[in-house]
């Protein structure tokens, strides 16, 4: 079992590369050559200084996604740590990468409508004089050349999340070891005393 060690120990930075790799760089590669990058501002949300748990927050106005606010306890171990920032590092990239995908969406879904209103005729309202849409079978052809547009982006998305979900179930099942080795020391160290 001694042998065995040392190869652990040269095997967990390969499996930490592995599930952490970047595959297809997502979040800010795109968002930095492009001028209509949503704010990659998370929730003011702040849960009670006293409190020993994560919080959720409410969604964000951009990703429509639900912010977490990590407890750090005071006597964190760096295993404890490092998966906390993987949590808060991989929350960060989701939130950026649906703030750009729901803006870019409603940018070419309202640029879609305008254009299609415009062949249709001059007038963009309706007899009642309220603004003209589209029914549901038009906007499927929106939905559609959306869907396959983005099909990689997609892919590359979908890969990369469960790499990351991997990775933090890994350190996950490290720290739960971990605090078991701790549980068993102690009663080790009482039960000698």
């Amino acid at each position: 079992m001694a042998a065995l060690r040392p190869g652990r120990k040269t095997l967990l930075p390969v499996l930490c590369r592995t599930f952490t790799g970047r595959g297809c760089q997502l979040a800010p590669e795109r968002g930095t050559e492009r001028r209509d990058v949503a704010p990659s501002r998370i929730s003011r949300f702040c849960p009670p200084r006293k409190s020993c748990h994560d919080w959720i927050g409410p969604p964000d106005k951009y990703s429509n996604l639900r912010p977490v606010h990590f407890y750090i306890p005071e006597n964190e171990s760096p295993l404890e740590q490092k998966l906390r920032e993987l949590r808060q590092e991989t929350q960060e990239w989701n939130q950026q990468f649906w703030a750009n995908q729901n803006l870019t969406f409603h940018k070419e879904k309202e640029e879609f409508i305008h254009s299609r209103l415009k062949a249709k005729g001059p007038g963009l309202r309706a007899e009642s004089g309220q603004k003209a849409t589209l029914n549901a079978e038009e906007m499927a052809d929106f939905y559609k050349e959306f869907l396959s547009k983005n099909f990689r982006k997609h892919m590359c998305y979908n890969r990369d999340w469960y790499r990351r979900n991997f990775a933090i179930t890994f350190f996950m099942g490290k720290v739960a070891l971990d605090r078991i080795r701790k549980k068993l020391r102690l009663k080790q160290k009482k039960t000698s005393s």
